[in-house]
């Protein structure tokens, strides 16, 4: 059975590799344009101004780029007529490159309207990003979708307020617009600013140091991007120097505030839980009903004392119970059969935590 299933997979992936190669001629270059030495200057410098990226195809940075930048460019093709969105290959055009003065892959130039005095672009490398350039430089006026922003972004004005806020845990990032591991890990600090949007009391943050270099210089002296990490209750600050990758800053977040997301922003099995509250569930799961009620007093007692979101859990471990009470211990069963399907409707995120926190908090009464 199972390799059937394998060689069903070879031979569909030799046929998509075919096709692929039948197609890519058509779909490589999508709405960016291809230059070359011989229609270089029959583009750029004439009688529209000119965004170019200049790339070699082993470059991981480039590669990252493309997808983002075939899709720029395709909300400025109805604007073709007034902006060039094009790209050259150094591994191809090395020459063209030379010429210039490309160190580094990828760099951005932008060519002005009867222009070959490039202005290089220093900007975060996305396509809201590329738009306000371009509509700026090119006297366009693009309109582009806008990705919502779950960073908050701290100003001068507001960085008391803000970083150190005991309220609240913060995370915050010290960046430049003209770093290049900025603009790389700009995405994935948007990915960590979402997957935690929802968690009242966590912040993820950011500071221009180009813009507010009084703060910078204090908490980012190890160059940029630099990390750092104030955790709710306290204004000790904590460079964080583990990992990069979403995965890895979850897992830091989780660690110090408490939250349980997965890589998705999705909540875990642990969500909800109250380990102070386990073995009082399991005394009332195992006893029988008429002792459940001085179970249960023991059960308000401890929640009682609860602070924060396990107050809020408490409150549900509580009314699971006395519901349990009058329903009988099938309730747990039915309850979570019933919320399970309600997460398979379109539902909004803060109800879908809702429903994730009372299946966690259920599963301990039915176990």
């Amino acid at each position: 059975m199972v390799e059937r299933k394998m060689k069903r997979y070879q031979v569909g992936l030799a046929l998509f590799v075919t096709l692929a190669l039948f197609i890519a001629p058509a779909m490589a270059d999508g709405d960016v344009v291809e230059l070359t030495p011989d229609n270089f200057h029959k583009e750029v410098g004439q009688d529209r101004g000119a965004l170019v990226k200049f790339f070699a195809p082993w470059c991981g940075h480039c590669i990252k780029l493309a997808p983002e930048y075939e899709q720029f460019a395709s909300y400025f093709k109805e604007a073709k007529d007034t902006v060039l969105i094009a790209k050259v290959n150094c591994d191809e055009h090395k020459d063209l490159c030379v010429d210039n003065e490309v160190t580094g892959y990828p760099t951005i130039l932008w060519f002005p309207k009867g222009s070959l005095e490039a202005k290089r672009y220093h900007g975060i490398r996305t396509i809201e990003a590329f738009a306000e350039f371009v509509n700026a430089e090119g006297g366009t006026n693009v309109k582009v979708p806008v990705a919502p922003s779950y960073v908050v972004e701290v100003t001068s004005e507001n960085f008391d307020d803000v970083i150190f806020d005991i309220t609240k845990h913060v995370f915050v990032q010290f960046y430049a617009p003209w770093c290049g591991h900025c603009h790389n890990f700009a995405p994935t600090y948007e990915k960590v600013a979402s997957i935690f949007k929802l968690d009242e009391d966590v912040v993820i943050a950011r500071v221009n140091g180009d813009e507010y270099p009084e703060i910078s210089e204090k908490y980012a002296d190890n160059g940029y991007p630099s990390l750092w990490f104030i955790p709710k209750g306290n204004t000790a600050v904590e460079e964080y120097e583990e990992g990069r990758t979403v995965e890895e800053i979850v897992e830091f977040i989780n660690q110090k505030c408490g939250t349980n997301r997965d890589s998705n922003g999705q909540l875990t099995s642990q969500a909800g839980i109250v380990e102070s509250l386990d073995a009082l569930v399991k005394e009332f799961v195992a006893a029988a009903n008429d002792e459940r009620e001085e179970i249960l007093a023991k059960i308000e007692k401890e929640v009682s004392g609860l602070t924060g979101n396990h107050a809020r859990y408490g409150k549900f471990y509580v009314k699971a119970a006395k519901t349990i009470l009058t329903k009988g211990v099938d309730y747990a069963k039915s309850e979570t059969e019933r919320l399970q399907r309600m997460l398979e409707k379109p539902i909004s995120p803060a109800k879908a935590d809702e429903f994730i926190i009372k299946i966690n908090i259920l599963s301990t009464f039915s176990s």
